[in-house]
Parts: C-alpha cells; structure tokens; sequence
C-alpha cells in the first residue's frame, strides 16, 4: 500500500537495506555474458564529500544501472586515494597519525556515499594507504628497476632549508615555504624517476584511436607529450684558458637562425657556472635563480632577467660572435639549457632584448611586413618568407629549414632531430604519508632493492609528523636494516613515492580483491574500463600516468590490454554565486550563499545582497566553482537530510549536461523534490486501478487515449536516444513529460485508460530508476510491477503504439495560416484535397474565388492558391 505522503528518508533506508540484503550490487565473472565496467575517478578522503563528488558518483552510478538493464554484467567498485600531503597537514594541525585521520575520514564519507544508493560493489573497496595494495606499489617499482624504466639521477627541486624538505610547487608561495616562510632555494638531489618518455611515441600515436575519448582531452595529452621536429644546433666557442666546445641549442624554428642576436643559457649550466667563478655579480643572480620557479607554467609569468656571461660563441652559419647570457626564463631539465634568441620572432625573446637593449633583427616577412616595431605583435612570430638571410633570402619555412639543416650538417654543426616535451616522472617524494622506495642503501653495495619475499616495506602508521622533515628519518625501527646482499647494517630509503602511483592502476585492482598477485586473469574479463568519468582537471597527469602504467604492465605480460579506459566522459564543475565583505586588513571575508538574502532583478539575476544576521548589505561576486576558500559550497548531507538523495541526484542530472558546468539552484533543488512528490502523489491516487489493469489492447483504445500513448511512447524513444549519449537532464524531462501525458487522462474514461496508465507508470519508472533508483524501486514493488525494478530491462517503445491513424495538416490559404485539417495517414490526393476546401476556415478565406491550384507538401501542410 503506497502511503498518501511521499517520506524521502523512510524509502530511501528501506531500499537501500533491501540492496544490501540482497547483495544486488556485487557482481562476478561471468564468462559469454557482455560486461561493463563503470568507474568513477576514486575520490581523497578529506573528510566529507562536496557537492563535485555527488555529481560526478551520481552520473557514473545512472549510467551504470542504466547499462544493467540492458542486460550487461556491470561492475562499480570504489575505493580512496589515501595518501597525500593534506593528510600531513592534518596531522600536524590536530596532533593525530596521517592513518587515524585518513581512515576516519574514510568511514564517514563511505556513509555518505552509500545514503546516496549508489550501486556499487563493496567487496572491491581499496584504500592504497594499506599494505596490501601499495605492496604491488612497491613490487611493480622494482620490475620497473629491473627493465631499466625506473632509475636514479640528480633532479632540481624547491628546498625549504627550514623543514629541510622537498615542497612541491603549489607550496611556495611568493619564493617562501608555505608553512615556515623560509626562502625557498633550488637544490639538486637524488630522486628516482620513471622513464615515460620510453613510450612518448606509443602513447602519442594511441590517442587517435581514442574514439571514446573528448577531442579536448586529447589535444590536452598531445600537447603536453609535446613532440617537436627541429634542428639541433651547435654554436662553438672558446675559453680564455684554450678549452673549446660546442654549445648545442634545440629550435623548432631553424628558419630564423640568421636573426638569432644573442643566446642565452640556464642558471645551472655548466657555462654560466664557469662565468660566475670570476663574476661577483653573476654569481649572486645565478644564486637569486636558484630560488626562482621550475615549471614552465612559473616562468611563463614570472619576470624576464638576466646577465651576460662577458662569453661569446659564434653563429654556425655567419662566424658572428653572438653574447652569451643567462636568463632565468631557461631551464635546464628542457632541451640542452640553452636557446638561440631571435628577438624579432619570438615574444619571450623580444621582452629580453628591449629590457637589455640587445639587437633586434627582422627575417621573417610576416603578414605585419619585414619590421617588428615595438609593442610585441602576434603575427611576428608567424610562418613566412626569408628575408635579411642573404643565400636563404626568398624561402619558404620548409625550404629554409631544410637547406639551413643541411649547411650545418656539413659543417658538423647541425642535424634534423625530434624532440619531446614530455619528461620522465619523477616519484621521490621526501614525505612521511606514501609508499615507501623499496631500496635500502649500504656504504659496501650501493642501493640494494628490497627482495620480493621481504614486500610489503611497511610504513610506520602511528607517526605524527611535526613539520620538521621527514619522520621516517628519525624513526630507527624504520630506518636501520641489515643490507639484503652482505647482512651489513644499512639505512632503509625515507624517501616515498608521488600518490599519482597510487592512482595509475587502482582499476585494475578492483578486478581481482583479495589477489595474491598484483593482478590476476579476473582483469583480462573486465579491463579496459568501459566508461571512466571524472573532472577535466586529471586530463593530463592522471590519466597519462594511468596510461603509461598500463603500457608497462603490458610490457611485463601482466594484462593483454595498452590503454585502460575505452571511454571518457568529463563532467563539469558545480558551481555558486559568491558572496563578501572586505576586511579591515583588505582581505576578503567569503560568505555563504546559505547566510544571505538576495534581491534580483525582473529578468533573475541578484542586484544586490543581505546578510541575514544583521540585515546589512554584502559584495556580490562571481559565479564560481564551489570551493572552501570562497565558502560557495552547498553540504550534500543538509541536502539529503532535508529532501532526499532521490532528489539530489534528480536535481544533479536536470541541471545541465553531464560536461557543463552545472549551476546550484535552491529552487531547481525544490522543484526537483516537487517532481519526485508529485509522482508519488499520482502513483498513490491511482495505484488500485494500476494493479488491476491489463496490457493496452491497441485496436480498442479510444482516439484520446490512443494519441496518449503514443505521446508516452515518443518520449521513451527520445529518452534511450538520450541516455546512450549521456544526455541525462533532457532524459528527466523526458519522464516529466511521461507525467504530464498520464495526468492528462480522465479517471474512468473508456476506451483502455486504465490500461495505458498502467503501461505508462512503468515505462516512466524504468525510464527514471538510474536516476531516482529508491523511489522507482519502491512504486515499481508497490503497484504490483514486479519485485525489483532493478533487474528488469530497458523498456522499448512499441512500434504499434508510434503509428498514426490520423494525420494533422496545416491549411494555408495563398500562403497564409488559414486551419487545421486531420486526415487517414494514407489518405490520397483527392481525400486531403477534399478535407482542405470543407474546412470552415478555408472556405471564409476562400469566399467562392476560383482555385487555380493546390500544393500539398505530404505530411505537414496544404496551400491553397486563388
């Protein structure tokens, strides 16, 4: 018996203790059935989930309930990303071990996740905090070792002198050490790095048969794999004590070389550091660059300087001395840490020049002409014709590429060559919270690996870190070991491994739980993973890792497959209107949308904002993602405690398309709930008439009806169009109009009402289950359906129910909209022609003039002409 009054929070617990009585969701192999692996990006424990995390959950968990119901074996596991920094940071601010934290946090936000009914199979959980998941961190790491993938060499880092430790880019902040305010300093080290450039070209060639994948997230991956065709080329020179050699410089544009006015090197390198020896001043600016950025992404904004060396090296082509400079807008981790600057055609370069005076000199003629006046000009560092370059005057840039590359080559002073941008991986992390490096280092042999049958290297779960470096180092238990090969005391390695480790193969260890190896043939029957959805931010560092990773295990016989992820989909960001003050000290104070009133004007948007606690006016900002340092964040368990999931996760896939960015609404979140307790409403109005009636009999249905159904038909077909391109929300306005249709129906009228009800009520509750799976499960239980929604498949439109008896034309009279005729669908020419002139309307428009002719376009109009 379905109540009158539709309670959220009672069939929502009802069902979900339903699903876990029954196991519903955890799934084998099942060798000749079709499978589907759906997984969403693994979340970070950090304590409660945000409103991302329910949308990105919600759209991997209706698309997999709706691959169920097309009879596919489907798999969702889930599981934490659990190590990381933040977890540091937590301990150190609370006093608590990281692993406390962590699994805390774990054992909260699994709540959540499960009020929400996702349909996921618990037996697979991973958290790669424990032993038995990073033991295969570790293992998969010394074979890696072994094929000479992994290894050791020196890397420049940001060294806080304070904490004496490693931070990663995002901790510095204005040159100083995010927690001590230490000037940050570069420092070469020790690291262990994995050789991902070993498979640039395979990764590269990959992405174009990435079907499934979004061409922007392609693009993303090419871009940052980089591959670049140019020229090597060598500029000699000569030191004051009679040393000679050749300074080497990559360029993808060997067409400027004639305009090449100066060249400028790394801070690091080997000739700046030989300048600096008698150079005070250049000394303390190679020192200053040492505290400078080391990505790309730092120098792109980060302030042009540099000094000369008072060196110069000779242009290979002229016998030009050209001034060596060192700038700090090279690195030495790119390329050979040298450039040739062409400041006439290349915007960093021209910068440069105008700050130091250097020349500048024009060789390309540009669609802006052969000069480059200042201010800096896009189209300067176009593609063109040689100018200014004496014997290559008039070439085009391949023709000057190719006749410059072969000059140097006959020189010795040059080659075509292929370069990469993509650089290996470096996976040393001087943090306590990871997978510890499976080396051990002894002064007798070197760095030993750790044998297998001494795996996992576990870590120390209990330790609170204090901000003062790494407390594996201070932790003897951990530290001194006897070395494997000569039984002499050694010192186990401190360092820990880059958690992007840990989330490069988690989907492969959901296939196989309680494996006694890394993996095993269970992942040959679910991998690739059919559909992979997660946010647009993990397109490059996660998902080429992801790939990398496989590649290897392919390479190591370990799976069959060289890319994990047939299909990608990148859901947008929710996002909130934001509100503040200004503080006393100028910083912002963000407010909750929650603490505010706001004032719109006709047309919907805020024109001005209240605090509600003391009714005085705050600054309205921009509508951005919701985040903690904007306070613009809605708790998804105010939500459910206040509506439902049922209406959450309706609301999150209304909303707006699974990849755009999706906008929070109080009121579409009422409106959503509204749905949901009007479906209830109308399911227990009518729920004694549904359970007795019958299946529709077409041929005796009254004309109303009829039209009816193939209403509710129609938006069905829509809806599986829909659903198999991931286009959720125009599918819940699919169901509405279902509704809506049904509503539409008399109580008691003839002709097999009772009976399209019936039908309708199902196609609409099958048709919404992935979306609002406990109150679909409940009425299709209720009404008499069947015990489990969830097991019953897709419903298909019937063709009977798609065919018109009738058809409507519009009538037009010289052109002119004139009425409204039905007709028999295979009505002749003669019949429409009759029922056009018999209309009423037409006939006052036609008023007894002659008809000269009458234009029928078949199926959708008839003009008349007089």
């Amino acid at each position: 018996m379905i109540a009158e009054s539709y309670n959220p929070q009672l069939i929502e617990r009802e069902a979900q203790n339903h699903w876990d009585a029954q196991q519903a969701f955890v799934v084998r192999e099942e060798p000749g059935r079709e499978k589907f692996y759906c997984l969403s990006m693994f979340p970070y424990p950090s304590g409660r989930l945000h409103m991302g995390h329910v949308r990105n959950y919600t759209i991997g968990d209706v698309i997999a309930r709706y691959q169920r119901m097309l009879g596919k074996n489907v798999l969702q596991p889930m599981g934490w990303d659990a190590f990381g920094l933040p977890a540091e940071n937590a301990a150190m601010a609370g006093g608590v071990a990281p692993a406390q934290w962590t699994f805390d946090n774990i054992a909260y936000m699994k709540k959540q996740l499960r009020l929400l009914g996702f349909a996921v199979d618990w037996e697979r959980e991973v958290a790669t905090c424990t032993p038995d998941y990073y033991r295969w961190n570790q293992w998969l790491f010394l074979r890696m070792l072994e094929k000479g993938v992994a290894y050791l060499k020196t890397g420049v880092v940001n060294w806080d002198p304070v904490d004496q430790t490693v931070l990663a880019n995002e901790q510095v902040i204005d040159g100083r050490g995010w927690r001590t305010g230490a000037v940050v300093e570069k420092r070469e080290i020790p690291m262990y790095y994995l050789a991902i450039t070993k498979y640039a070209d395979e990764l590269l060639a990959e992405l174009d048969h990435l079907s499934g994948w979004p061409e922007q997230v392609k693009l993303m991956q090419k871009n940052w794999i980089g591959k670049s065709y140019g020229v090597r080329i060598g500029f000699p020179y000569a030191l004051a004590e009679g040393e000679n050699g050749i300074l080497w410089v990559f360029t993808t544009r060997a067409d400027t070389l004639m305009g090449a006015t100066y060249v400028a090197v790394a801070a690091e390198h080997p000739l700046a550091l030989h300048a600096a020896k008698e150079n005070p001043a250049l000394a303390a600016f190679i020192e200053e660059c040492r505290h400078g950025g080391v990505t790309e992404a730092e120098l792109a904004v980060q302030e042009k300087k540099g000094l000369p060396t008072g060196l110069n090296v000779t242009h290979p082509l002229t016998g030009e001395l050209l001034p060596l400079w060192v700038a700090n807008y090279v690195l030495m981790g790119y390329g050979e840490g040298a450039v040739m600057a062409v400041p006439a055609h290349d915007e960093r370069d021209f910068a440069f020049a105008h700050q130091y005076h250097l020349p500048i000199k024009p060789v390309i003629r540009t669609s802006a002409g052969d000069h480059t006046p200042a201010p800096w000009r896009d189209a300067y560092a176009d593609y063109g014709i040689c100018i200014n370059s004496e014997k290559y005057d008039g070439l085009d840039f391949t023709q000057a590429v190719d006749a410059i590359a072969a000059d140097l080559n006959a020189r010795g002073l040059g080659e075509k060559k292929v370069i990469w941008r993509l650089r290996d991986w470096g996976v040393s992390r001087q943090r306590y919270w990871g997978t510890p490096i499976p080396i051990i280092h002894c002064d007798h042999c070197g760095a030993v690996p750790v044998p297998d049958d001494q795996l996992p290297v576990l870590l120390p779960d209990h330790l609170v870190p204090d901000g003062s470096g790494n407390p594996l180092n201070k932790h003897p238990e951990f530290l001194n070991v006897p070395c494997p090969k000569c039984g002499q005391p050694a010192r186990r390695e401190t360092d820990t491994m880059d958690t992007f480790v840990d989330s490069s193969w988690y989907f492969f260890r959901y296939c196989t739980p309680g494996a006694a190896a890394m993996i095993d043939a269970r992942a040959e029957y679910w991998m690739p993973v059919d559909q992979y959805v997660g946010g647009i931010e993990h397109a490059i560092l996660h998902l080429l890792y992801s790939r990398f990773w496989t590649k290897v295990m392919h390479d190591l016989g370990l799976t069959a497959i060289s890319e994990p992820f047939a299909n990608l989909l990148t859901q947008g960001m929710v996002i909130a209107p934001t509100f503040y003050r200004d503080t006393a000290e100028g910083r912002k104070q963000w407010i909750n949308p929650a603490e505010v009133t706001v004032r719109t004007d006709d047309k919907g948007r805020p024109v001005a904002a209240i605090l509600k606690r003391d009714d005085q006016p705050v600054a309205i900002g921009g509508v951005e993602k919701m985040a903690k340092s904007k306070n613009n964040g809605v708790d998804p368990q105010a939500l459910i405690d206040q509506y439902g999931a049922d209406t959450a996760r309706l609301f999150m896939m209304f909303a707006a398309p699974p990849d755009q960015a999706l906008e929070w609404s109080d009121a579409g979140v009422a409106g959503a709930y509204r749905f949901l307790r009007r479906l209830w409403g109308f399911a227990a109005e009518h729920q004694a008439v549904i359970r007795a009636a019958g299946e529709p009999d077409a041929a005796a249905l009254a004309d109303s009806v009829r039209d009816l159904r193939r209403e509710v038909h129609e938006a069905l077909r829509q809806a599986r169009y829909d659903f198999g391109r991931h286009q959720f929300n125009t599918v819940v306005s699919a169901g509405m109009k279902i509704l809506n249709a049904l509503a539409r129906l008399e109580v008691g009228e003839a002709g097999g009402t009772a009976a399209v009800r019936r039908e309708g009520l199902s196609i609409l509750l099958r048709l919404l289950s992935p979306i609002v799976p406990h109150i679909a499960h409940t009425l299709w239980r209720e009404l008499g359906y069947g015990d489990e929604v969830l097991n019953t498949s897709w419903p298909e439109p019937d063709e009977t129910a798609l065919t018109l008896a009738l058809l409507k034309l519009v009538v037009q009279v010289n052109g002119k909209l004139r009425g409204q005729i039905q007709v028999p669908v295979d009505a002749d020419r003669g019949v429409i022609e009759q029922a056009a002139l018999a209309d009423a309307h037409v006939q006052r428009f036609i008023d007894g003039k002659p008809i000269r002719r009458i234009v029928i376009a078949p199926g959708k109009l008839v003009n008349v002409v007089c």
